[in-house]
């Protein structure tokens, strides 16, 4: 009978969103904090604890420490629009079925990528076919 399902119930989707709002919530503090990194350009103000005679490869390391906050930013960032678009796909009754074979995604992955759109097989076949 699990096999003909194909949607998952307003009790499981309601699951899958408490799952999702949890994660989201976190991800947009992250976010948050990233920005913060990113923003602050290394200026002497209450927060910064560094003293006022950095060198030249203090510097260059605080701006590497910038570029990579900038760059985990802009995954978080993407991070929280799957998880939004996966609110979405609950909202509608379609989250959970993949987008490639119509087949429901199983809840333990769904559980630890809430914002798959893939089963693990449609997933594969698109890597081997070389689109992703």
């Amino acid at each position: 009978m699990a096999e003909t399902k194909t949607r998952y119930s307003d009790a499981e989707l309601a699951e899958f969103k408490a799952i999702i709002e949890e994660k989201l919530a976190k991800a947009k503090a992250e976010y948050n904090t990233l920005r913060h990194i990113v923003m602050h350009n290394g200026t002497n103000d209450i927060e910064d604890t560094t003293p006022s005679f950095r060198t030249v490869e203090d510097d260059g390391a605080f701006q590497l420490s910038k570029e990579e906050a900038s760059q985990m930013a802009q995954r978080q960032y993407k991070f929280i629009q799957n998880l939004e678009a996966a609110l979405v796909r609950i909202e509608n009754k379609s989250y959970g079925i993949c987008r490639v074979t119509g087949k429901l995604i199983p809840k333990e992955r769904l559980r630890l990528v809430p914002h798959a759109t893939l089963t693990v097989e449609a997933k594969e076949m698109l890597a081997k076919q070389g689109k992703n």
